[in-house]
């Protein structure tokens, strides 16, 4: 009787120490899962960089540095920028633990002037951080020159009669400080400036504006919704190319006479 106590005695021992084995394997396999998945942990040198001054036109690049500092292999996702004056482009997509990567961006500074910011996103599989974004400084000097300003940019002639000529106007100013030179290549346009003809290149002085007129022909058989453009091209260094658009509604004269047949008579127009 003694011997059968003394058995389960020994037996509910090693039922107990069987279970603590068992825990402490088990909780050990779970924090050895645990060190091995980890995570990613990326981080820049710096966040910021400054340019200082460049000269309007001048291509600038820099490098950010960035590292691995968690357990798990980082990934680069996606890298984008705030404008198409900004490039960038990374050194590498995936990064082992502890290892460096380099993000190279290039800004072009042509059409700005004056103190700008752009920004880079940066996008990865770290947890905590999945976004990163980078910004840009630059001052942009411009140097004394010609500077284009138009009016408008788009031109509605309204409603003409097929085979008749079309007309409109539109300002343009020169708001630099150097002579302003502006090319239109229309061979089917005419323009005048003043009530006279003009022909390109025209010249137009700093701090000048000039009223312009230009004419379309008419040609019979162009009817309906009509559109054209016009490439104004210049020395303004900021703005070569400018593009002006032009729109017109051109009905023939049986739909003339169907409209003042419709219409004439509510608008007080005798025959």
């Amino acid at each position: 009787m003694i011997l059968i106590e003394e058995e389960a005695k020994m037996s509910h021992k090693l039922g107990r120490l069987s279970l603590l084995w068992f825990c402490l394997l088990f909780f050990g396999i779970c924090s050895l899962g645990l060190a091995q998945s980890g995570s990613p942990k990326v981080v820049f040198k710096e966040n910021q960089w400054n340019f200082g001054r460049i000269k309007q036109g001048e291509v600038v690049t820099h490098e950010f540095v960035f590292k691995n500092e968690g357990t798990a292999v980082l990934k680069v996702n996606r890298v984008s920028t705030s404008c198409g004056c900004t490039a960038a482009l990374v050194s590498e997509k995936e990064l082992s633990p502890g290892r460096e990567g380099r993000l190279k961006v290039t800004f072009d500074s042509r059409g700005y002037s004056g103190k700008v910011i752009k920004y880079v996103y940066f996008e990865s599989n770290d947890p905590k951080s999945p976004q990163i974004e980078l910004s840009l400084l630059v001052e942009v000097e411009v140097p004394p020159g010609p500077r284009i300003e138009l009016d408008r940019y788009n031109l509605d002639l309204g409603i003409s009669l097929e085979g008749e000529e079309s007309t409109a106007r539109f300002k343009v100013k020169n708001s630099g400080q150097l002579e302003m030179t502006i090319d239109i290549e229309s061979p089917e346009m005419t323009f005048y400036a003043g009530g006279k003809k003009i022909v390109f290149p025209y010249t137009i002085a700093a701090g000048k504006e000039v009223e312009l007129e230009l004419r379309i022909p008419g040609k019979e058989g162009r009817v309906g919704l009509l559109r054209d453009y016009l490439l104004i091209k210049c020395n303004d260094p900021s703005r070569p190319t400018l593009s002006l658009f032009i729109s017109r509604y051109v009905i023939t004269r049986e739909e003339l006479r169907q409209l003042f047949e419709k219409y004439g008579q509510l608008l007080g127009i005798k025959k």
